[in-house]
């Protein structure tokens, strides 16, 4: 009876063994595939943008200034060429009234995933974050007071939480 128990943990011990492999491999092809993700998501914004980018000389050469371009909106216009928070998409104002909120302390990649509604232990939908804060920065709404930490310019901050959808005073 004995050598039976015995064999039946050696089998058990293999199975788990093979098991735990087989977990390994898994967990890496899934870390692989959540990085192809962000790569591609992060790919997709970036050929968006280039394709508003590309549209909105055509559209300021014609003399049209105020009309919206058709085709893909530029989620994001620079500071200076948007009339208040209210120019920027649904997401983006979400990022700037969390932004506002956090104050001082700043804003991270992984609370942006959560006023997002993403999934924030996802680590593609972290660097989609980012990304998206980096681009805040790029276009003057936001400044990296430190790696990873976002806060409102320093000028934004001084006036009080209502003042978020003003202009910043460019004329």
């Amino acid at each position: 009876m004995r050598a039976v128990l015995e064999a039946r943990r050696k089998a058990a011990v293999v199975r788990v063994e093979e098991l735990e492999a087989e977990l390994e491999r898994v967990r890496t092809d899934l870390a692989e595939a959540e990085e192809v993700l962000r790569r591609r998501v992060i790919g997709l914004e970036q050929y968006l943008e280039a394709l508003a980018e590309e549209e909105t000389p055509a559209v300021v050469a014609v003399g049209v200034s105020r009309k919206r371009p058709v085709g893909p909106r530029r989620a994001v216009p620079h500071r200076e060429n948007a009339a208040g928070v209210e120019d920027l998409s649904v997401d983006y104002q979400a990022m700037m009234a969390a932004a506002a909120e956090a104050k001082a302390d700043g804003l991270d990649a992984r609370r942006t995933a959560v006023v997002l509604g993403w999934d924030s232990a996802s680590a593609s939908r972290v660097e989609g974050a980012r990304a998206r804060l980096k681009r805040l920065v790029e276009r003057g709404w936001l400044v990296e007071v430190k790696p990873g930490r976002f806060t409102l310019p320093a000028s934004e901050q001084a006036q009080d939480a209502g003042a978020v959808g003003r202009p910043g005073g460019g004329s």
